[in-house]
């Protein structure tokens, strides 16, 4: 059969580990293995609790099994790859066998579709289903636990870094550390504004000495206002 093959892993940071190249991996030896063709490959980088007109990949993978003549089906490493969230999953295989098409995975074969003489097979489907969305909310949870972990502890739990620092460590190690070359900016904003250089003059200053903002081409009198004041100790 000449088949679609399509790979999905989390824009969260493939929470699970089944990445790209171990899907199409597993796609491509079960494909030789069963005398299947890859006619096209698509993919898509989000979260699986999303719908497929919020997956460009899967939509264009749907469009190719509306007609025969392109592709007979679609093939995924896992069932949980077309979705994590049990009415997704049954709602994309239903697209897909409305259309006369068929979906197979790497791991089981083709996904019967479902058949009154046999609820057990549908049953046994939307377990699978059921689990792998308790999985992707298990590890939503554990993430969350441990920023407010982190947090607790006083350490940056999430968002960006203020100026001057930058991440170090890992996994819930990872906290603000000095970044030398911001730090010296910084040293140096604090050192015009003790000698009182206005935030203007202070960000002319730092730009003629080659000074770099984190991301502006050149530094502003607000962005200066905003280190300065993040320095001063604030009054209790």
């Amino acid at each position: 059969m000449r088949l679609v093959g399509y790979l999905r892993v989390s824009s969260t940071g493939q929470l699970d580990g089944y990445g790209f190249d171990v899907q199409r991996a597993d796609i491509e030896r079960w494909a030789k293995a069963n005398g299947h063709k890859i006619v096209e490959w698509f993919t898509d980088a989000v979260t699986g609790k999303y719908d497929a007109p919020d997956r460009p990949g899967l939509t264009e993978a749907l469009q190719m099994v509306r007609r025969p003549a392109q592709a007979e089906g679609i093939v995924v490493g896992k069932l949980d790859r077309l979705a994590r969230a049990l009415t997704v999953q049954e709602a994309i295989l239903a697209l897909v066998w409305r259309e006369g098409a068929s979906v197979f995975t790497a791991e089981d074969g083709e996904v019967q579709q479902d058949d009154p003489d046999d609820p057990m097979r549908t049953a046994i489907r939307q377990v699978q289903g059921v689990f792998a969305e308790l999985d992707r909310k298990t590890v939503v949870k554990r993430l969350r636990d441990g920023r407010r972990a982190k947090a607790a502890t006083g350490r940056k739990a999430v968002g960006e870094y203020a100026y001057g620092f930058a991440g170090q460590g890992q996994g819930r190690e990872r906290d603000a550390a000095p970044e030398p070359t911001e730090q010296a900016a910084v040293y140096r904003i604090m050192e015009l504004r003790e000698s009182g250089a206005s935030f203007r003059v202070i960000a002319s200053t730092l730009d003629a000495e080659g000074h770099k903002p984190r991301r502006a081409a050149a530094w502003s009198a607000m962005s200066v206002r905003n280190i300065v004041q993040r320095q001063e100790p604030r009054p209790r």
